[in-house]
């Protein structure tokens, strides 16, 4: 119980990041069509146009790299006090934000980029933890 609630913070934070990219990854995969449909269309007038199956892998696998390493991170801080893979899973994690921070700049979505931005506050922050 003691591992439990010396690492509280870092382990709410990697719950947060898991359900983010495990949910979102598990999305694209679930509903690949849809999600390729709905991007071709928001990226048609970017740069991007002609990359967004290339690109959407991309994200979807950092997404899901992310949620499992800040999973794996979580067993890893409980059984043995390391922290290397929740560390490596929070700064996936904000990898996978600015990706997408990109993305909604490209596409001159800017509602949407400062959605990406509250999700990167958390995320940065377990990096700064994690770094100690």
């Amino acid at each position: 119980m003691k591992l439990l609630t010396d690492n509280v913070t870092e382990i709410l934070l990697l719950i947060f990041l898991i359900i983010t990219f495990l949910q979102s990854g598990i999305d694209k995969l679930m509903d690949w069509k849809g999600n390729l449909s709905w991007l071709k269309g928001h990226f048609s007038e970017t740069p991007f146009k002609n990359m967004v199956p290339l690109l959407l892998g991309t994200v979807l696998a950092t997404e899901l790299v992310a949620g499992v390493l800040c999973l794996l991170g979580i067993v890893q801080i409980l059984i043995n006090k390391g922290a290397s893979l929740a560390f490596y899973g929070a700064v996936i994690s904000c990898a996978a934000l600015l990706m997408l921070l990109l993305g909604q700049r490209i596409a001159k979505d800017y509602e949407g980029a400062k959605t990406i931005a509250i999700y990167f506050i958390p995320a940065i922050f377990l990096v700064f933890l994690l770094q100690w």
